[in-house]
């Protein structure tokens, strides 16, 4: 299969005074960030920081007060992105005999799986796959993946259409080590080929070091934000962590 490499054509993510409250609880408050096409960013900070709650509001989930933009090159707002979505865990029944093949029918087809396999979704699923090196999954049933696996489903999941943002929430929380690298290293060639904005959170510091371009510290609001050297080594890291 050839790859045919592409550009998402918005130059920047812009989110300016950006908070989120819950009644007289303030979970976010003024978060401004330029996110630029290709980059992966990575949010980190410690437990209730808010941290799903910025990816939720950048979903649209939850109601947020200030802006959110996508620009091009000339800081026009330009048309509204595909946003990808890989939650932390997915909660199934994992004694239920469903295929991976059968989430992407459930997915993408408007038939129910037992009436009629959709070639065109048996296509969609072949090639999402085979973008994150894990075509052979198709016919694996959910209970019997690794969590490796799973999360590299959901990833598959995520590419169609493929994004121009891809948000990652801690994808590979209770991975082992093999296939947090597998993972990792499957993004990091994505985000190259398609050019694609990546907002990660992670707790994983080694993984965060090597993969992102971009670490925002947070707590409640911005704390620090950098290149991994400038942010792991800042005064802001030590006294969080």
């Amino acid at each position: 299969m050839k790859l045919v490499l592409r550009k998402c054509n918005l130059c920047c993510t812009k989110i300016n005074n950006f908070s989120v409250k819950k009644g007289d609880l303030v979970i976010l408050e003024d978060i401004n960030l330029h996110i630029h096409c290709g980059d992966l960013t990575a949010i980190i900070g410690p437990n209730g920081a808010g941290k799903s709650t910025l990816l939720k509001a950048i979903l649209g989930e939850i109601p947020h007060d200030g802006t959110l933009s996508f620009v091009d090159e000339k800081d026009k707002k330009t048309r509204e992105p595909n946003i990808g979505y890989v939650p932390q865990t997915l909660e199934f029944d994992k004694t239920a005999p469903i295929t991976v093949r059968d989430l992407f029918n459930v997915t993408y087809s408007k038939f129910p799986i037992w009436v009629n396999r959709d070639k065109e979704v048996n296509n969609i699923a072949n090639e999402a796959l085979n973008k994150v090196e894990a075509k052979d999954l198709l016919d694996k049933k959910l209970g019997n993946l690794s969590g490796g696996e799973l999360q590299r489903v959901m990833l598959a999941l995520s590419l169609n259409p493929m994004p121009d943002i891809l948000l990652l929430d801690e994808p590979v929380s209770g991975v082992d080590r093999r296939g947090m690298n597998l993972f990792y290293e499957t993004v990091s060639k994505l985000r190259k080929d398609y050019d694609l904005t990546i907002i990660l959170i992670s707790h994983d510091f080694d993984a965060v070091k090597k993969y992102a371009n971009k670490v925002i510290l947070l707590d409640r609001k911005i704390l620090k934000q950098g290149k991994p050297d400038e942010v792991f080594n800042s005064k802001e890291f030590k006294d969080t962590f």
